[in-house]
C-alpha cells in the first residue's frame, strides 16, 4: 500500500507548497481578502481545466457537490483559526490530527487496511506533527479558541480527504475532477469578496497581487497532486505524507515569520522523517 517513490516525492513537494500558501495567507494584512485572491486564481484555473478536459464520470458529481461544501467549511475554519493563533500552533493541529483519523475512516469507507509498518509509520508522523504544535507546552488563555477551531478544521480535513479520494477514483480523470473542484469551491469566496468587500478588495489586490497569484498557483498545484495521488495509493498514506507540510510550515514560520523552532521541534521533525521511512519500507 506504500506509494511509489516518484509519487511519494510529488506528495512531499505538495506538502511544501501547501505550507507555503498557508504562510502567504497568515503573513498578509487581510487574510480573508488574500485568500479570496487565491480562490480567484483557482477559479480561473478551474474554468480553464473544465473547458479543456473531458467531463468527470457521472458517479463523481455527488462527490464534487459534497466536497465543495466541505472545503468551504474547512477554509472558513482555517481562516478563523489564524485570527486566534500562530501559524506554528494552528497549522500543526489542523493538519496533524487528520492522518490517524483518515486511517480509521478509510477502513469502512474505502476498504483500506494498512499493514503494521504502515500503521506505525503513520502514528510516528502524527505524533511528530502534534509535537510540533505543542513544542512550547500547552498554550493557555486566548490560544484555547485557536486550538478548538484547529481541531474542528482537522475533522473537515478528514471529511474532504475521504470524499475526494473516493470521488477522484470514480471520476475516470483525476485532473478533470480537480479542475471542477477548483471551480465549484472558489465561487462563494469570489462572489462574497466582489459583492461585499469590493471597496477593500481593489486596493488590497493592487498591493498583494503577486502574493495572490503565487498562492493561487501553489494551491492548485498542491491539491492537484494530492487528488492524482489518491487514485494511485492508499488514502491514509497520501494523507500522512501530505500533512508533513506541518514540518515545512514550522521551518517557514521560523525563518520568515520569526517564530521559534528549538530542540523539541527538531526531535519532532526526526519522528516525522522516521515515520515516512517506515511507511515506505514497511507499508
Amino acid at each position: 500500500m506504500s506509494l511509489q517513490f516518484g509519487l511519494a516525492v510529488l506528495v512531499l513537494f505538495a506538502a511544501f507548497a501547501h505550507a507555503a500558501w498557508n504562510a502567504l495567507i497568515k503573513s498578509s494584512g487581510d487574510s480573508f481578502l488574500t485568500f479570496s485572491m487565491l480562490r480567484a486564481v483557482a477559479f480561473v484555473g478551474g474554468v480553464t481545466g473544465a473547458a479543456l478536459l473531458p467531463l468527470p464520470d457521472a458517479a463523481a458529481w455527488p462527490y464534487l457537490a459534497a466536497t465543495a461544501v466541505v472545503h468551504n467549511i474547512y477554509y472558513l475554519l482555517l481562516l478563523y483559526s489564524y485570527r486566534h493563533g500562530d501559524l506554528s500552533l494552528v497549522y500543526p493541529i489542523a493538519r496533524g490530527a487528520a492522518p490517524m483519523l483518515v486511517v480509521a475512516a478509510a477502513v469502512p469507507f474505502a476498504g483500506e487496511v494498512p499493514g503494521l509498518g504502515g500503521v506505525l509509520g503513520i502514528t510516528l508522523v502524527t505524533l511528530g506533527i502534534l509535537a510540533l504544535a505543542f513544542a512550547r507546552g500547552i498554550p493557555k488563555g486566548a490560544d484555547g479558541r485557536a486550538i478548538a477551531l484547529a481541531l474542528a478544521t482537522a475533522l473537515s480535513v478528514v471529511a474532504y480527504t475521504l470524499i475526494d479520494g473516493l470521488g477522484a477514483r470514480a471520476s475516470g480523470d483525476a485532473i478533470a475532477y480537480a479542475a471542477w473542484l477548483f471551480l465549484f469551491e472558489s465561487v462563494p469566496f469570489v462572489v462574497y469578496a466582489l459583492r461585499w468587500r469590493w471597496a477593500d478588495l481593489v486596493p488590497h489586490a493592487k498591493r498583494e497581487w503577486p502574493r495572490g497569484l503565487a498562492g493561487g498557483l501553489l494551491m492548485m498545484l498542491t491539491y492537484g497532486i494530492v487528488i492524482y495521488a489518491f487514485t494511485h495509493g492508499a488514502l491514509a498514506y497520501v494523507s500522512a505524507l501530505r500533512e508533513t507540510s506541518v514540518l515545512f510550515a514550522a521551518i517557514i514560520g521560523t525563518f520568515l515569520l520569526k517564530e521559534s523552532f528549538g530542540s523539541r521541534r527538531i526531535a519532532a521533525a526526526g519522528a516525522i522523517v522516521a515515520g515516512i521511512l517506515l511507511m515506505q519500507i514497511g507499508g
